[in-house]
């Protein structure tokens, strides 16, 4: 069965793609590489001893869109996370993020909408939460007005899917919110390659532990939490991988109790900053260089998730733990600097 990988090079998509591999799947990938690198493929091979199919491909270019539905006609589902991601950025170059989020969404929709048949699983962020009223976050609380492009892009990628399967019973797809993902694969052959300074957490932390950046900043230490710092939801992405291999059996066995379905995609514990620099200063055995600045606009206070509805409906459970994931993530980054 042939599976199509938008954007999958980059960190998720391609532990998804190594996940999707792993069960049996054929795996076609679409990349710009605009913010991925084609060496990717050697690592995913290298694990699973099989070299995925490549397309690189603008998705903003419908007509090359229209082009590749023709050529690979036998693309029973696509897995989409091709998208522009950083918050910063997407308030300074709105109408980029609009056009490369949403356009290529549409254009991707209206292929599949045309098929017999067609599962889809849209990459979707707990950014959509805002700041939740209460803990943790369930798939009923309210999606709140977001507070950058980038968090709009994702709500309103949610609201188009939606309305396209209200009138498109041929098309089956689900919505996975996820929320912090971290780590690298246990083979350490691939894992997060940020461009730049990073957007996250976890790697500034990896970069600054490897020496090549000075200090970490700890943005706040006054929030109304046990010690002062953000809480966020660090699932480990080969498990949040794995659980885009289950959504997509769900659709494809037929599991699915409604065409639209949304799931939390997280490991249900919260851990604030100052917990997750504990974390990499045990599994490293170094001191972490960091200190307290004053908070970051734009920042909520936390967000973890209730997993209930992914345990119990989706079939699927986080397995890793923070600190066996930020052991990964510094393997990752010892390797990659070597």
């Amino acid at each position: 069965m042939k599976i199509l990988v938008t954007g999958g090079l980059g960190f998720i998509g391609s532990h998804t793609v190594v996940e999707l591999q792993n069960k049996g799947f054929e795996v076609v990938i679409i990349d710009d590489c605009s913010n991925s690198n084609e060496d990717v493929l050697d690592g995913i091979e290298r694990i699973t001893g099989i070299r995925p199919l490549f397309v690189k491909l603008d998705l903003k270019e419908r007509d090359k869109v229209e082009e590749f539905f023709k050529d690979y006609s036998d693309v029973e589902g696509v897995i989409h996370f091709a998208a522009s991601k950083a918050v910063g950025e997407s308030v300074e170059k709105p109408l980029l993020y609009y056009e490369n989020n949403i356009g290529t969404l549409v254009y991707i929709l209206k292929e599949l909408s045309r098929k017999n048949n067609a599962s889809f699983i849209f990459s979707s962020s707990c950014t959509v939460y805002g700041q939740a009223d209460k803990m943790p976050i369930t798939e009923n609380a309210p999606v709140k007005e977001a507070e950058s492009p980038y968090g709009n892009t994702k709500q309103m990628g949610e609201e188009i899917i939606r309305d396209t399967c209200k009138v498109t019973p041929n098309l089956n797809a689900i919505a996975l919110r996820y929320f912090n993902p971290m780590g690298a694969h246990p083979s350490a052959e691939i894992g997060e390659l940020p461009i730049g300074v990073p957007q996250n957490l976890v790697p500034f932390i990896t970069q600054t532990g490897v020496g090549l950046r000075e200090e970490l900043s700890v943005f706040g230490d006054d929030y109304p939490t046990p010690d002062g710092t953000c809480i966020r939801d660090y699932i480990y992405v080969v498990d949040l991988a794995k659980a885009h291999v289950v959504a997509l059996e769900r659709l494809l066995e037929g599991k699915n109790k409604e065409n639209y379905e949304v799931f939390n995609v997280g490991t249900g514990k919260g851990s604030s900053v100052l917990e997750v620099i504990k974390s990499f200063e045990k599994v490293s055995g170094k001191k972490l260089n960091y200190k307290i600045v004053g908070r970051r606009p734009g920042d909520i206070t936390e967000a973890y998730a209730d997993t209930t509805k992914a345990n119990e409906v989706l079939g699927w459970k986080s397995q890793y733990s923070l600190d066996e994931a930020m052991k990964s993530a510094w393997v990752w980054e010892q390797k990659i600097r070597s």
